[in-house]
């Protein structure tokens, strides 16, 4: 039910904006979060929006990347500036939803998106 995209190769420095979309009979959605893991690393928290629009960050990109959603659109984006290598990882959104298909408040993962940061 969760789709995100927008993962590419790009230099260090560069932008990206990476996009997550909830879809089927959402009902409401809750919180709305991103993480990334690198390879051979654990997966990394990354950015949190809440239904009221409170953010919060890793430390890592904190200054660098900004979570936003449209609750319009069911969707959560993620706007990463200033690129860095060690940014390279596959990325992850996650959604805490209800639907009319299943009446029960439950954490959706999308499929992940490939990050590259290399010059």
């Amino acid at each position: 039910q969760l789709q995100a995209s927008g993962g590419g190769l790009l230099q260090p420095g560069g932008s990206l904006r990476l996009s997550c979309a909830a879809s089927g009979s959402i009902l409401s959605i809750n919180g709305m979060n991103w993480s990334r893991q690198a390879p051979g690393k654990q997966r990394e928290l990354v950015a949190t929006i809440t239904s009221g629009y409170s953010t919060s960050y890793a430390d890592s990109v904190k200054g660098r990347f900004t979570v936003s959603r449209d609750n319009a659109k069911n969707t959560t984006y993620l706007q990463m500036n200033s690129l860095k290598p060690e940014d390279t990882a596959t990325y992850y959104c996650n959604a805490y939803l209800v639907s009319s298909s299943n009446l029960k408040w439950s954490t959706y993962w999308g499929q992940g998106t490939l990050v590259t940061v290399s010059s």
